[in-house]
């Protein structure tokens, strides 16, 4: 009896590991699609990366990354063609729709190329197009089209319009080749528009087909760390704090400048494109600009305040030349919206400490320079201590003076004996 539960114990116990060994198989017999879309930035490379090592962690047949891109950064690009190099799984670049720009490099950077029959891939110029970046980047698409055995003369003129190819493109044009053409000229291998027949075509059996999404924090990283996202938002912070700096109260320009700097900075974090230092920067700024809005004139504080706001937006942004023109995009945008409000008669604490805006008029006690001849030999009596500067007062209205005679004590009877232009000199008498 007892000799019967063991058998059946160890039976249960060998079934329970068949089991999970099966599933393990199952696991490795997995062919994967990596969606590599939008713009190639650095949440894009962070994705893909990971992605790459969680699925080697796994095992798989393969890894079919399914391309559709207008380009985006090209050091962002290189680092995610190193991933995809680096890896011993089968790699397949599946070109759904585009491979433009820093797209054309991570689709050569697999082991095969698929493209689907309305695809395009080609236009890799780098913008801005120096000849340093040029070179740089030709070099870099030749050498991976030649370790994949691509064609390295028909990748580099995708890249630069000054190379000819006899029969293929001119002089002053870019490649930019459709599926057919590809094919052709020994860019892609393979002409699919669905997984199934890619595998079929490469006899990779797998068991299953498992397409990765990007999770909500890749897809907000993704869409807030680009550049046009990042001009809009931008531009929505500054106007919206304008318009709070404007009007009485908190109100909707101050939330909606609070939401837009928040993603703003949010996304560039989660992107990886910067750390809490940028933000820091900001918060200081705004702190001293404040500070700025509490005090009279303009000063310190309002400068220190501007340099670190522009600090730390551009410390937030992953290239240093995207944030210089998106912050300019978006000062101009709120620079019109100031100009708007200042003609329609708001205005500002803070602005009406850098602008003078009162008239001097005789009504709040001003005299004109021209006026003052008038008052040589007239007497009053000094407002104040004159050591030499100081206030008197004549006929009832408020002069500023200078002693011509030494210090005058407050309440004492002066004279005028002398006006130079506004500069009016008295003595005791």
């Amino acid at each position: 009896m007892k000799l019967r539960r063991t058998g059946i114990i160890l039976i249960t116990l060998l079934m329970l590991s068949s089991i999970a060994l099966g599933t393990e198989v199952n696991t490795a017999d997995k062919a994967y699609v990596v969606p590599i879309t939008g713009e190639i930035n650095r949440a894009t490379n962070y994705f893909v990366k990971n992605t790459i090592e969680e699925i080697e962690d796994q095992g798989a047949k393969a890894i079919i990354f399914e391309i559709d891109t207008y380009g985006g950064f090209i050091d962002q690009a290189q680092q995610i063609k190193d991933s995809i190099i680096s890896t011993d799984i089968p790699t397949i670049s599946f070109v759904n729709n585009n491979a433009q720009s820093a797209g054309v490099l991570i689709t050569i950077a697999s082991q095969r190329v698929v493209m689907s029959k309305n695809a395009t891939i080609g236009s890799a110029e780098t913008i801005p197009n120096t000849e340093k970046a040029l070179s740089m980047w030709r070099a870099i698409l030749r050498d991976t089209a030649q370790y994949r055995d691509r064609n390295s003369d028909i990748v580099e003129a995708m890249a630069d319009k000054d190379t000819e190819i006899e029969g293929v493109t001119e002089i002053g044009k870019l490649i930019n080749l459709t599926s057919s053409e590809a094919l052709e000229y020994g860019i892609a291998d393979f002409l699919a528009n669905d997984y199934e027949s890619i595998l079929d075509n490469f006899n990779i059996k797998a068991s299953e087909i498992v397409k990765v999404e990007e999770g909500f924090q890749v897809k907000l990283a993704k869409a807030i760390s680009s550049s046009t996202l990042s001009t809009l938002l931008l531009a929505v912070g500054l106007i919206g704090l304008v318009v709070e700096i404007f009007t009485p109260g908190f109100g909707l320009g101050g939330i909606a400048s609070i939401i837009a700097f928040g993603l703003y900075f949010g996304g560039n974090i989660l992107a990886g494109n910067s750390n809490w230092i940028s933000l820091t920067f900001f918060v200081i700024g705004l702190i001293l600009i404040v500070i700025e809005g509490m005090v009279p004139g303009f000063g310190l504080p309002g400068i220190s305040g501007i340099i670190a706001i522009v600090v730390g937006i551009i410390m937030a942004m992953d290239n240093l030349r995207s944030a210089v023109l998106s912050l300019s995009i978006a000062i101009v945008l709120t620079t019109i919206v100031i100009i708007i409000f200042v003609k329609l008669g708001y205005r500002s604490k803070i602005f009406s400490n850098v602008i003078l805006s009162n008239k001097l008029i005789k009504d709040r006690g001003y005299i004109p320079s021209e006026d003052m001849e008038h008052l040589l030999g007239e007497e009053g009596i000094a407002l104040s201590e004159l050591r030499p500067s100081g206030f008197i007062e004549i006929g009832g209205n408020k002069y500023d003076a200078l002693s011509d005679g030494g210090f005058i004590v407050r309440n004492d009877k002066i004279k005028v004996v002398k006006v130079e232009g506004s500069k009016i000199f008295v003595r005791r008498i």
